[in-house]
């Protein structure tokens, strides 16, 4: 689907589809946004190169998976960004591969499928004629995209404190599971977010004739940008390494245990062998024993035994073991 608006001159706006593409061609004073919520055919490609979009940069916007960037053209300003289709509290992502374009007088997004992000600033582009600013509109829909990361990973937060206390408790080995699969999922969205954050340093420090230079009315919501592009990847990254200490924690803890546990077994065995070895030596049945003939041989083996026993305890108490 191709869906337009179309600002003219007298502060009219028009919306409908492709066909406005004509009608601001013909008012060289009027503002366009396309927006393209479909795969990248041949016609819809033609219609981007119309437009003065490159050719690469076309090819770029239809893959799937491209990592996210930022280009500058002579006649517009490109921007790969990766979206989102669906991100749940569990930051289960599925992500939208969202190309944007920004010109002089017009704005061109293209994506797969329903876009939240879009479909916000698309209907607030009205409000004070938003659309004469392409540039503003293209960051303020950046920043509200990366504003949506940073909700849910605030959800995190409280989640995974929430984990780290039932790693304490009965319920060590679901909320360890849980905690290795956040820490997966962090991991991929560190790699978007690095991407992001590269873009808005790029957007910040060199800027664009098509996006802003400097201290121009787009510095403001640039900075914007960066400070929550930079935020996501920080949260993103303190969030990944908390998992994995966690995770970590809970294993150095678990062999803590084992070690305690394996150290009681070892004292126990160790007590037992002289005292095994001694009843092993005297149940051999042989004729020639005299020791099975005194009269309180059974009273000095156990009075022998008893000391060995108490000897190794103590023994084991002075060096800590016990």
């Amino acid at each position: 689907m191709i869906r337009a608006l179309l600002l003219s001159g007298d502060g009219q706006h028009t919306e409908g589809n492709d066909q406005l593409v004509q009608q601001w061609h013909e008012a060289p004073d009027s503002f366009l946004w396309l927006d393209i919520q479909d795969e990248v055919t041949a016609e819809i490609q033609d219609l981007l190169q119309s437009l003065g979009c490159n050719e690469l940069a076309i090819t770029d916007c239809s893959r799937i998976r491209h990592p996210p960037k930022v280009e500058n053209f002579y006649s517009n300003c490109f921007i790969l960004f990766r979206g989102i289709t669906q991100l749940d509290d569990s930051l289960n992502l599925v992500p939208q591969q969202l190309g944007i374009w920004v010109g002089p007088n017009y704005l061109i997004t293209v994506h797969r499928g329903i876009s939240v992000s879009v479909d916000h600033m698309f209907k607030n582009a009205r409000e004070g004629n938003k659309l004469q600013s392409p540039n503003l509109l293209a960051l303020n829909l950046l920043h509200y995209a990366s504003g949506r990361y940073l909700e849910k990973l605030m959800v995190t937060e409280e989640r995974i404190s929430i984990l780290e206390d039932e790693l304490l408790a009965d319920k060590s080995e679901t909320a360890l599971k849980e905690l290795v699969s956040y820490r997966s999922r962090l991991r991929k969205l560190r790699r978007i977010f690095t991407y992001h954050q590269r873009i808005a340093e790029t957007i910040m420090n060199d800027g664009c004739e098509h996006i802003g230079v400097g201290d121009d009315d787009s510095y403001h919501i640039r900075r914007d940008l960066f400070d929550r592009c930079e935020r996501l990847l920080s949260l993103c990254t303190l969030y990944y390494e908390l998992c994995g200490d966690l995770v970590d924690g809970y294993i150095s803890l678990s062999s803590h245990q084992l070690n305690n546990t394996m150290k009681i077994l070892t004292i126990i065995t160790a007590v037992f062998v002289p005292i095994t070895f001694i009843a092993g030596l005297y149940g051999m049945n042989f004729d020639n024993m005299p020791e099975l003939h005194h009269q309180y041989g059974y009273y000095f083996v156990l009075g022998v035994i008893g000391l060995l026993a108490t000897t190794m305890v103590i023994l084991f108490k002075k060096i800590r073991w016990l």
